[in-house]
């Protein structure tokens, strides 16, 4: 999960222990530090500036010495009393060039006159085209301080997509129409680098791996399953490539990537189910047949959870039920295994999709509240459908029989109950390939990630 770095800064004319007109001070100092501390609480890592700003000298100096901090993602202003907005909307204009995100927050209560300077303030940003998210809420309500981390940590992950690269191995997978990329859209959107490279560069990295190198390998992989390592070519195949992606990733100097893995690669070497599993077990973002959209989508989840992150076919829909089965072609991170399914090997057993074989994960997906997420595009415009779920384990009794009705009970599961009205999840969706993230927070991450890069979010 990636850590949000939020520069707090407290505005408002009336202050240095100004008292209005009934002795009270204007500025309360002490529900400055309790809205400062439930921001700490909900996991922000808060940098304090010392002066309450007023003037525009201030202003100035207050959002210049910001700027310059590669390492802010955003900026939260909480108005302390009124404020002249003539005085800092300059500066604030000036510290949005840094595309860093940028929230107003207002306490509610009469005393200090806070709602006024909210206001003005979140009038005048408006009227010159500056982005924002205007709060206006109690720090001792959970919903208001989610709306604030939701968009500083969607801040930061903008932040992490600019200047990156993702990198594909081969070309399209599957004749994917909705996974094809747009490499000037992406740049412009989000300012990362689309490169690409042969799949035969993975494969020599593969088969250079030393047998040193696979036996540390093993050690390390072993815990995270309930069975022994299988010893034979498709096993040590599978884990040379897990190994080959972090070589190569590292060489390239590459922050995520996609892979064609059939036809092609999973024909005449090995099928990447297995490394694809460890990647994403080891936090990688990730995807399979070049799709983009779904990589996209791992990215975000990946870094906004604390979890890793699975996608799957979206294989069967109960209209009736709200209940889903996602079922991935034997690519799943071993960690996300629960108690009724734990992590064991299969071979991937499908011709027509990698006659090569190679290891896959079987396992059933843990309980846990979280989403159901795609970007796609329509129309050649992005757009995000997200759907918050709870995955449930099957009773044990059933589960054998709830694999079976697939034909392919051996490939991971995970088994989900969509909060959502179902045709529209049907009707908005643009693939079939769903994305499950585990935390009920990242719905609202999500949505301020969309609201924050253009995309239309489509939030179920």
């Amino acid at each position: 999960m990636i850590k949000t770095k939020v520069a707090f800064v407290v505005y408002g004319v009336h202050k240095d222990g100004l008292l209005d007109p009934a002795g009270m001070p204007f500025v309360d100092d002490a529900l400055i530090e309790r809205s400062k501390d439930a921001l700490r609480s909900a996991g922000l890592d808060i940098i304090e500036y010392g002066t309450i700003i007023a003037s525009k000298k201030e202003a100035k100096e207050c959002l210049g010495a910001l700027k310059k901090m590669d390492e802010l993602d955003a900026i939260v202003l909480f108005s302390g009393t009124w404020v002249w907005a003539a005085h800092l909307t300059a500066a604030v204009r000036d510290f949005s060039h840094t595309g860093k995100g940028i929230v107003l927050w207002t306490h509610p209560g009469s005393q200090g006159w806070r709602p006024v300077g909210g206001l003005v303030m979140h009038g005048a940003l408006k009227e010159i085209g500056i982005g924002h998210r205007f709060v206006y809420g109690d720090a001792e309500n959970r919903t208001y301080i989610e709306r604030i981390t939701a968009y500083c940590r969607a801040a930061a992950m903008k932040n992490r997509l600019n200047l990156a690269t993702v990198g594909s191995y081969g070309g399209r997978g599957m004749g994917q129409t909705c996974g094809a990329a747009d490499p000037s859209q992406w740049m412009k959107i989000f300012g990362v680098d689309i490169d690409s490279r042969d799949t035969e560069d993975l494969v020599r990295t593969a088969e250079a791996v030393t047998e040193e190198e696979i036996a540390e390998a093993r050690k390390t992989i072993q815990p995270l399953f309930s069975e022994p390592i299988p010893r034979n070519q498709a096993a040590d195949r599978s884990i040379r490539l897990y190994l080959a992606f972090k070589k190569i990733m590292a060489k390239e100097h590459w922050d995520y990537y996609t892979i064609q893995s059939f036809p092609g690669l999973g024909d005449y070497y090995s099928a990447t189910c297995f490394a694809q599993s460890m990647m994403l077990n080891d936090g990688y973002g990730t995807s399979t047949l070049s799709d983009f959209n779904t990589a996209l989508t791992v990215i975000l989840l990946t870094s906004l959870s604390e979890e890793p992150v699975y996608y799957g076919d979206l294989q069967h829909i109960d209209p009736y039920t709200n209940e889903i089965k996602i079922i991935g072609d034997g690519a799943c991170p071993p960690s996300l295994a629960g108690s009724v399914g734990p992590a064991k090997f299969a071979e991937h057993g499908i011709p027509t999709e990698g006659e090569a074989g190679g290891l896959s994960v079987d396992l059933v997906c843990k309980p846990g509240e979280g989403v159901l997420a795609r970007v796609g595009r329509n129309d050649g415009q992005f757009e995000m459908v997200i759907v918050r779920c709870s995955v449930f384990e099957p009773d044990a009794s059933e589960l054998q029989k709830r694999r079976d009705e697939c034909g392919i009970p051996f490939w991971p599961h995970a088994f989900v109950k969509a909060h959502c009205d179902i045709e529209q999840l049907l009707e908005q969706w643009n693939n079939e390939y769903a994305v499950l993230g585990y935390g009920a927070h990242l719905y609202e991450e999500l949505i301020a990630f969309c609201e924050q890069t253009g995309i239309k979010a489509i939030a179920l």
